[in-house]
């Protein structure tokens, strides 16, 4: 080979492993699953060098959008790709990759809890959210009005939320509750107003001035938003996390769910508080 075709071949190389390192992995989605991608991007930029901006505007609903609209690689959400999201974006091949299971919980501020409510029904929180029912005393609790935090609309929280209510999203009647976007935001708002409530993850509850209510079933039983409900599911709100690309994950956000997928990544997982895989198969750990 002579040495111009090898200074060729080298250049080319260069060139193309200069273009793999300058390629921005983009994505956008729930906070829910952030606090896990967020860490995970870090490592990565540490241990490959690679270019990671993560965002969660908009949500799951948003990180499907993002994801439709070629602004990201890959979308972060915390409820299922809907037959809506596939009719709304027909040329997008949504592929769903589970990281984990959290699930959503009902949440009071400590008055609330400390005055005797510890379990809703669904019918009571169907009551709650069409405003038919207004004050904690009705339910048991102290003589406090009902302060509900409300969930954005699109929000994966708010679609499980409502989808166990009332069976469907679209079903959800409109209402007027003052609304919360990310996490932290809801947490706060309940943790600082006395008679709260909202919807959160269940591993964002910290049991000192923000509590998750069980969910009493027909027969009077209470099922809590606790690992072992969660992983097998009889807590009603439970629900899977992932991260979803278009087609076969490819270039840096194969590399991405790699991680994730890994005893590595599902080590952040269970960090931030949700199930890993294994957990909802009774291997331990990965």
């Amino acid at each position: 080979m002579s040495k111009r075709s090898l200074l060729s071949i080298l250049v080319t190389l260069l060139l193309l492993s200069t273009a793999a390192a300058a390629e921005v992995l983009r994505i956008n989605g729930s906070t829910t699953v952030n606090a896990v991608v967020v860490e995970a991007a870090e490592i990565l930029r540490t241990k490959k060098g690679m270019q990671i901006e993560v965002d969660t505007q908009g949500g799951s609903t948003g990180g499907i959008s993002a994801l439709a609209d070629g602004r990201v690689q890959i979308g972060m959400i915390s409820r299922p790709v809907t037959d809506e999201d596939k009719t709304k974006y027909p040329k997008i091949q949504f592929h769903p990759i589970a990281i984990g299971e959290d699930a959503v919980a009902i949440i009071v501020s400590r008055d609330v809890w400390d005055g005797g409510v510890k379990a809703l029904t669904r019918a009571q929180a169907q009551q709650i959210y069409e405003s038919k029912v207004k004050n904690w005393k009705e339910l048991g609790g102290p003589d406090q009005r009902i302060v509900f935090f409300n969930k954005e609309p699109g929000r994966g929280t708010w679609e499980v939320f409502v989808h166990w209510l009332y069976g469907d999203a679209k079903k959800a009647p409109s209402v007027s509750f003052p609304e919360v976007g990310a996490n932290e935001e809801a947490r706060t708002k309940v943790a600082s107003t006395r008679g709260a409530l909202s919807q959160l993850s269940s591993s964002w509850v910290d049991n000192k001035k923000t509590f998750a209510l069980g969910i009493k079933g027909d027969q009077g039983q209470v099922v809590r938003p606790d690992p072992a409900h969660i992983a097998d599911r009889s807590y009603p709100l439970s629900r899977t996390l992932s991260v979803v690309t278009n087609g076969e994950p490819q270039g840096a956000a194969k590399v991405m769910v790699d991680f994730l997928l890994s005893p590595e990544g599902q080590a952040l997982v269970r960090k931030h508080g949700y199930l890993a895989l294994a957990d909802l198969h009774g291997k331990g750990k990965p």
